[in-house]
């Protein structure tokens, strides 16, 4: 994959630039994005089928105001509740679905919220997506953190009081491969009590590894289930390949991993549609897999680098509000994480009626923890950042703040024994 002149040249060079233009304007030389690439895992799922026989067929006009007060006067919900509550008739009932995902809250998370951190180790892509600020043809600062830059970082932050890190890199696997992430899961396993990862999709037995090195749970955004607008998204690299992607938590499972995230990046297109397919992936897999630990994030797209027009197309606050209370009516047991690409306000109202788990000191950019920190500035180059995120706050205070809105923080609750 050509995209080592992102880091030494002013310019693309002309035949990257040919191939850029042809890859957006001419569909005919793009790979198939259903299409498996050699040494893929194909593991042959029946999640994926039932998952897009729901959505393909959702029509959210056809539900009423009465479809929507049986769904909330259901003490268990079922799918086609779900759908209701997810529909524009929902909309008025906003109040009424607060309050009862408020409650299913409290029955099976109690009064806590979960703190932790991401960070990025690497930003070096091979994809091209037309919405990513890490996209192989973006212009940006690329760097890729040393194992001992890496624990240093860590340290930083294990410093803090955290104890729940999440491990990121850029979509490559020639500059980020499994052995550099398995070493930096190693690490991580000395400074924190749980370890997650949000890489490239892998195969089974390469997350059997990450899970041997210390990964206790893999995140994948799906980024949209409309697979006719995936294709026109993802236009070059491994990540074009929609159904691998969708197999991934999967693959995860079969691994040996404990826990898996999901989630569409609201925005990119029909949000209804990606919301439901979201929550039904996570309700298929769960009846398939029912000791492993399920969760849900609800990003809506951001700014990023080079590229200031990039913002949420339909969904506002009271949209994403909607979606979260029906997330937590129809899986009430499933972890929600709200992240900083959301205002400071909307998740500390959040947290108090549906989500469980929030990004706290967060950084987006490689290798920028120990001034933002401690206010030390680092001496060495930092790599630009994914997206621009909304809520900037320490550690410290949004421990504060989630403190004076009556919850309790939590920065981990599993004890490990010998």
């Amino acid at each position: 994959m050509e995209n080592n002149f992102l880091i030494d040249s002013d310019e693309l060079p002309e035949s990257a630039l040919a191939k850029k233009h042809r890859l957006e304007t001419d569909p005919s030389s793009r790979t198939d994005h259903m299409k498996y690439l050699p040494g893929m895992d194909v593991i042959e799922s029946d999640v994926c089928q039932k998952v897009m026989s729901e959505m393909k067929s959702y029509d959210y006009t056809k539900y009423t105001a009465s479809d929507v007060r049986r769904a909330l006067a259901k003490d268990k919900c079922d799918i086609e509740d779900f759908k209701a509550l997810l529909s524009p008739a929902a909309e008025p009932y906003l109040e009424q679905m607060a309050a009862k995902a408020k409650l299913e809250t409290s029955r099976h998370f109690g009064n806590t919220v979960y703190l932790f951190t991401p960070l990025y180790i690497a930003n070096y892509c091979e994809n091209y997506c037309v919405y990513c600020g890490f996209n192989c043809y973006n212009k940006i600062n690329r760097l890729k953190l040393t194992m001992e830059q890496i624990e240093h970082e860590m340290k930083v932050i294990a410093d803090s009081g955290m104890e729940e890190i999440l491990i990121l890199t850029g979509e490559s696997p020639t500059k980020s491969d499994v052995k550099y992430i398995g070493e930096a899961c190693k690490i991580a396993r000395k400074y924190f009590r749980m370890v997650g990862i949000e890489i490239y999709p892998v195969n089974v037995d390469d997350y059997k590894y990450l899970h041997e090195c210390g990964v206790d749970y893999v995140t994948v955004f799906q980024e949209t289930y409309d697979t006719d607008k995936y294709e026109t998204l993802h236009l070059m690299g491994n990540k074009r390949v929609w159904p691998y992607r969708f197999d991934a938590q999967e693959r995860a499972l079969m691994g040996g991993m404990r826990g898996v995230a999901f989630s569409a990046l609201l925005g990119l297109s029909d949000f209804r549609k990606d919301a439901l397919a979201s929550a039904l992936h996570v309700y298929y897999l769960q009846r398939k897999y029912p000791y492993a630990e399920m969760s849900l994030s609800c990003p809506r797209l951001r700014p990023i680098i080079n590229n200031d027009t990039i913002n949420p197309l339909d969904v506002g606050e009271k949209q994403l509000c909607q979606i979260l209370c029906a997330y937590r009516i129809f899986l009430p047991f499933v972890g929600i994480t709200v992240s900083s690409r959301e205002t400071a306000e909307f998740r500390n109202g959040i947290v108090k009626i549906a989500a469980t788990k929030v990004s706290a000191g967060v950084s987006t950019g490689i290798g920028d923890h120990e001034e933002k920190y401690t206010g030390i500035e680092s001496e060495d180059d930092c790599g630009d950042e994914q997206f621009e995120i909304s809520d900037g706050r320490s550690l410290k205070k949004m421990y504060s703040d989630i403190s004076e809105e009556g919850l309790q923080p939590v920065f981990n609750d599993y004890i490990f024994v010998s």
